[in-house]
């Protein structure tokens, strides 16, 4: 059987399918030639990340497809009850990414809290001419430590994000419609760890309290955080995307930065991928990164092997 990787796989998923028996094929077939593809190379099987979107019409078209994945958690860019209605497998890698994307939420916050983002820029520019004046903009960073940081989404990726904060010092409270509880462990040296048991609170709890709101939601119909929310949130708020596109109003979140409500913005995904408004883009209080949370060498490992082994056990009977 064959595969289409369209968006890649990591050498080890290449490798566990070969192993398996299947063909991979990593050609990156453009969106509207996909269905021509697969009937005329007769693929069995297409992952895909956040780029190909398999929709109704790929599902119609192409009848020999048995398995749809995902390299990742979440999948807003397949029409999954459609394809399972059908009887197509739809599988994707929940577990694989939550370091990664955690570990990209604290690089965003270490660089809001340290103008990092805006130092990188103008050091280039002015930091040979202007460097006591560049040293005095960017003195008054603020620590982590001893912060509460609000977690909105406490799934796998949230909890991953709490267990890091919980080793910073901060202090963690969160919010989610379907987990009440969730035991946080932390581990340390010579295999000592702590649990930290953390129940979650209602969302108003958690904008009124939070110095650091990240967002870990699947895609909305409507924002999590537009203007009635943002002006619940404390004067000098941090607030983290890495989740989709979507669950933030940016034009509301731009009003709250050129005001001071909100101190800086961390974003790693936006209303209008792949082009992001030139607004958001320019911003001075914005750390922007062009969506790479699950873009680590060890998750993309981990995603290839899991769909590796998930589509092998599918399909090895057949």
């Amino acid at each position: 059987m064959k595969v289409l990787a369209n968006d890649g796989i990591s050498k080890s998923g290449i490798k566990a399918l070969e192993k398996g028996g299947f063909e991979v094929i990593t050609t990156k077939v453009a969106q509207e030639q996909v269905a021509n593809y697969i009937n005329t190379n007769d693929i069995s099987v297409i992952l895909v990340r956040s780029a190909t979107k398999v929709r109704q019409d790929i599902i119609d078209d192409c009848p020999g497809l048995k398995i749809i994945g995902r390299g990742g958690v979440g999948m807003d860019n397949i029409d999954v009850d459609y394809a399972r209605s059908k009887g197509i497998h739809v599988i994707n890698t929940p577990a694989s990414s939550s370091e990664s994307v955690a570990e990209l939420v604290f690089a965003h916050l270490f660089s809001g809290v340290r103008f990092l983002h805006d130092s990188n820029r103008n050091m280039p520019l002015e930091g040979d001419t202007h460097f006591d004046g560049l040293k005095k903009a960017y003195s008054n960073g603020i620590e982590l430590r001893g912060k509460t940081l609000g977690i909105i989404g406490f799934g796998r990726i949230g909890q991953a994000v709490a267990k890091i904060a919980l080793g910073l010092g901060m202090k963690v409270i969160a919010v989610d419609k379907y987990v009440r509880e969730a035991i946080i462990r932390v581990d340390f040296y010579n295999g000592q760890f702590i649990n930290v048991d953390i129940k979650t609170e209602p969302l108003e709890g958690v904008f009124k309290h939070s110095d650091f709101i990240t967002l870990h939601v699947p895609a909305q119909d409507g924002y999590v955080i537009g203007k009635e929310e943002l002006e619940q949130l404390k004067d000098g708020v941090g607030i983290i995307n890495c989740a989709r596109g979507g669950v933030i109003d940016e034009v509301a979140l731009l009003e709250a930065l050129d005001s001071n409500k909100v101190l800086f913005a961390g974003l790693d995904v936006f209303e209008k991928e792949p082009t992001p408004e030139i607004q958001i883009l320019m911003h001075p209080k914005i750390s922007l990164t062009p969506h790479i949370g699950a873009a680590t060498e060890e998750a993309q490992d981990r995603i290839g092997t899991e769909l590796a082994m998930q589509i092998i056990s599918l399909l090895k009977n057949e």
